[in-house]
Order: structure tokens, then C-alpha cells, then sequence
């Protein structure tokens, strides 16, 4: 067995650092006193899902052209690999997005704080998980991470947007640096292992089958993303095994129970009831968090108690199955996950992300293998 690379002392100087090429460009707007041109700016990245370079500053431009190009080490079989396996198990990977990776997110109480401090700004309470589970798609579409590929304007377009609350959080007067530096390269690296190491644990807790070859090429789709979204070379985890590494250290390191941590889990639990119909679907979101994240860290967040005999019912009668099959566990939440994870991206697709912006976008290839129905 290796080593273990991710020290404290190794995290604690990635929490002191930012993203310089990013953080410049927005630095350099707001000292040529652009303020409004900044604000714009900001509006345009929240109401178009494509930054159009002839329409930007100059200095924009140049960023967008630094930052287009993936990183040599980019094995184009593996993120084929990588965006194959999105294919065949899209709508859990989307309740493994839901139910594990971002209420693990909202665990880490100094992470959190910069979740928290942006979304009391937004009008629209779900937007930012929205536009979160639109990024999943577009960086694991086919040819989302292609030259020109949507998953590359999505990173770009992230990568600035971090730029920009670093520079506004800390002009704001709200930032304690007891948190570190906001949007560090250690809470990056932590968001990175959510998206890529958590999803699969949750994918298997969810009844999916994945080779280790699967499970390699879904952390490599991921640390080519965070190549493109600014994380440091040394942040970047190597495979499954580093990623477990580094999600186990940084869990010891940031894992405490916070308000808004709480806050933030009860608004994703309320968005996942909101998109999926009726009142059938009640409750399996808090019960599937549990499923996936365990009890410790679900109490951490004050998750609902899970009450799978009566949460699955109205699922169950949705697949014709037969109450005394509630015995089969494994094999009924491998189910009812599946049929959750289509009525979520339905939901996601039916919903209206707020006034001037676009719908929520799922290219047809992988609409017609998850069977998800939508405009």
C-alpha cells in the first residue's frame, strides 16, 4: 500500500492559495474601475450558459483563450471511458450528485461558508444547484470535454465565477480567514473528490456495477475538469485509491455540523421534491442521503430520519411491484434510484431556471438512453 500524500501540513498550504490566472483577470477589471463592466460581466455568466469572446473586454478574451486547451496528460480514451459510464448510469449518477456528493460538500463547516454567504444573494434559491447539476452534464456529455466541447466553456465559466467571489467576498467584509482563503485549491480538490470519488460510492451504494478501469476513467474525466477549472498540478488526485486517500483526510479535517451546512441540505432536499412530481417521491431524497453518506454525517446535517417502508410505496406502486418486495433492500432502492434519478432530470428539464435564462439542457444521445421525457 502507498504512502498517504495529503498531509496537513500539505492541505493547510493548499488552503492559503487561490487560482492567480483567474484571480488576476478579475483583479485587473476591477482596478481599471470597471465596476459596472464587472457587474455585467457576472450577469452574463448567470444568464449565458455560452461566453461569446467578441463580446467580452480584451482581457476576457485572453482568458478564455489560456484557459481552452486540455492538459497534455489528457488521455482521450479514458474520458471516453469516463463519459461511456455517465451514459449507462446517468440518472444515478444525478441522485448519487443529489443525495451524496453535494450534502457531503455542505459537511466540510469552513467550505460551507462560501455556499452559504453567495446563495443568501440569489433570488432563485435553486439556481445554483441547478446550473451545479447543468456543469455534470456538459463536462460528461459525449465531446463535452472535446475541442469546443461544452463541458469546456461550463469549466471555464466556473473557474471565473470562483474568481469573481473570492474577489467580492473578500472586498465584502463577511470573510473570516479562520476559513482559509475562499475557494481554496483544498476545498477545490474536496469538490473535485465529491464529483468524481463520492459519485461512485454512491453509484455502488445505488446497486451499480463498476469495474476499477470504469472507476479510473470517471476520476480521470474529473482531474482533466479540475485541470480546467485552476486546481494546482499537486492538488490533482492521482486515481481511486488517492481520491479515497484525500476524501478520508479531508472528512477528518473539515467534517463538523454547521447551520448552514443544515440550511444548505434542506433546500436541496426541498429543490429534489419540488422538480419531481406530486408528493409520490417525498422523502426518498433524505432517505437515499442517509443510504449513501451514513449516519454520522447525516446527523451532522440534520437529515430527516429515513422511513424506507413508507417513503417507497408510492414508487413501488409506480413499478408494480409488490409491497412484500420492500425485503429485497438492495435490490428495491437499485430500483426506485433509477426511476428518482429520471424524474429528477425530467424535473430539471421541465423546470424554468429564472427570467432570462436558458432551459436545462440534456443533449438527445443521452436523453434517449436514460428514457428521459421533456421538452
Amino acid at each position: 500500500m502507498r504512502a498517504n500524500r495529503w498531509t496537513d501540513e500539505i492541505l493547510e498550504g493548499f488552503r492559503q492559495r487561490g487560482d492567480p490566472l483567474a484571480d488576476e483577470t478579475v483583479k485587473n477589471l476591477f482596478q481599471q474601475g470597471q465596476v459596472e463592466t464587472a457587474n455585467v460581466l457576472l450577469k452574463q455568466l448567470i444568464r449565458n450558459d455560452q461566453l461569446v469572446p467578441e463580446e467580452l473586454p480584451e482581457m476576457l478574451r485572453e482568458y478564455l483563450l489560456r484557459t481552452a486547451r486540455l492538459p497534455d496528460w489528457a488521455d482521450p480514451e479514458l474520458v471516453r471511458q469516463g463519459e461511456a459510464l455517465f451514459g449507462r448510469y446517468g440518472p444515478q449518477a444525478v441522485v448519487s450528485l443529489f443525495c451524496g456528493a453535494l450534502p457531503a460538500s455542505y459537511a466540510a463547516a469552513k467550505g460551507v461558508q462560501v455556499i452559504h454567504l453567495t446563495a443568501r444573494l440569489a433570488t432563485d434559491p435553486f439556481r445554483r444547484i441547478m446550473e451545479t447539476a447543468q456543469m455534470l452534464i456538459d463536462v460528461l456529455a459525449p465531446d463535452g470535454l472535446a475541442p469546443g466541447g461544452s463541458g469546456i466553456r461550463s469549466a471555464q465559466k466556473v473557474r471565473l465565477m470562483h474568481a469573481a467571489v473570492r474577489h467580492l467576498l473578500l472586498q465584502s467584509g463577511e470573510w473570516n480567514p479562520e476559513w482559509g482563503h475562499p475557494i481554496n485549491q483544498e476545498d477545490l480538490a474536496g469538490t473535485l473528490v465529491d464529483f468524481s470519488y463520492a459519485v461512485i460510492v454512491g453509484l455502488e451504494k445505488l446497486g451499480c456495477t463498476l469495474s476499477r478501469q470504469e472507476q479510473n476513467a470517471y476520476i480521470h474525466c474529473w482531474k482533466v475538469v479540475g485541470h480546467m477549472m485552476g486546481l494546482e498540478a499537486a492538488v490533482l488526485p492521482d486515481d481511486v485509491e488517492d481520491c479515497a486517500a484525500l476524501a478520508a483526510v479531508i472528512q477528518r479535517r473539515h467534517f463538523r455540523a454547521s447551520p448552514e451546512g443544515q440550511e444548505l441540505t434542506r433546500a436541496l432536499i426541498q429543490m429534489a421534491e419540488h422538480v419531481t412530481p406530486g408528493n409520490l417521491f417525498d422523502g426518498i431524497a433524505a432517505s437515499l442521503m442517509r443510504h449513501i453518506l451514513g449516519e454520522e454525517v447525516s446527523d451532522m446535517l440534520k437529515v430527516p430520519p429515513a422511513d424506507w417502508t413508507r417513503h417507497l410505496i408510492g414508487p413501488l406502486s409506480m413499478l408494480n411491484k409488490a409491497s412484500d418486495e420492500l425485503g429485497d433492500h438492495s435490490r428495491v432502492v437499485a430500483k426506485i434510484s433509477e426511476l428518482f434519478g429520471r424524474k429528477l432530470v425530467e424535473g430539471m428539464v421541465w423546470m424554468n431556471r429564472g427570467s432570462g435564462r436558458p432551459p436545462f439542457r440534456i443533449p438527445s444521445t443521452l436523453r434517449e438512453s436514460w428514457n428521459v421525457q421533456g421538452r
